[in-house]
């Protein structure tokens, strides 16, 4: 007995993943999907410690409106190459074995604090968005995750930017968006008030290149005002 606590306690200090965490499908529309597996990665936390000790996140600018603005999180990309923590080697490979996708690297994304955030975006830098899965796996703090469809006309003055749907995920948690969710929603991660603990997001990537390609800057294309 003893032996069996010691390789589970082994286990979870690797960032096992949890086969059997329950799943659960939500229907944006007919075309557009969530995925949630609440407790996906025991012991997140620690996962969460490490990549904060160990990452090197960078700061990244904006051009909004004729200045450069800091992006207001931290982010690192990883492609081919070693991960940083072999619970990400383990979720990278049950994700693309789970839906039969493969990716071509992984993002991670260091949300600091309550200020820290992103606004409603779509994953439009991928260019094809109407068959895409993106996989989220958070590890710290929770914080809200929140969807909205892309044309709602009333999304400026509405509560919440408008959104349908908030995911909450906590740590350990895993979302995964597929279908249609690229090409006709928006996600965005908004500032909360008050002290609240920070965030880590690993983010995956695909899309089956099929239909067409979007038109116009992604996310990170500079704005500036209509001349």
């Amino acid at each position: 007995m003893g032996e069996s606590n010691e390789a589970d306690g082994a286990l979870a200090a690797n960032g096992a993943i949890a086969l059997d965490a329950p799943s659960e499908r939500i229907a944006l529309d007919e075309t557009s999907w969530v995925d949630v597996a609440r407790g996906f990665l025991p012991d997140a936390d620690s996962v969460y410690r490490t990549l904060v000790d160990t990452v090197d996140f960078q700061p990244s600018r904006l051009w909004r409106y004729e200045r450069w603005v800091e992006e207001p999180r931290l982010s690192r990309w990883f492609g081919r190459g070693p991960l940083p923590h072999p619970a990400l080697v383990d979720a990278h490979r049950k994700l693309q074995s789970r839906y039969r996708v493969s990716f071509d690297g992984l993002g991670l994304a260091w949300y600091r604090d309550g200020r820290d955030s992103v606004a409603f975006h779509r994953d439009r830098e991928l260019r094809f968005c109407e068959e895409t899965v993106i996989a989220i796996l958070t590890f710290g703090g929770p914080r809200p995750f929140l969807l909205r469809p892309r044309q709602r006309r009333d999304k400026w003055i509405a509560p919440n930017g408008g959104a349908t749907h908030d995911v909450a995920p906590g740590s350990g948690d895993l979302l995964v968006m597929g279908g249609r969710c690229q090409a006709d929603w928006e996600h965005s991660v908004p500032k909360v008030n008050g002290v609240v603990p920070g965030r880590v997001s690993a983010q995956w990537r695909w899309t089956s290149r099929r239909g067409r390609p979007e038109v116009g800057g992604s996310y990170r294309a500079p704005r500036n005002f209509d001349r």
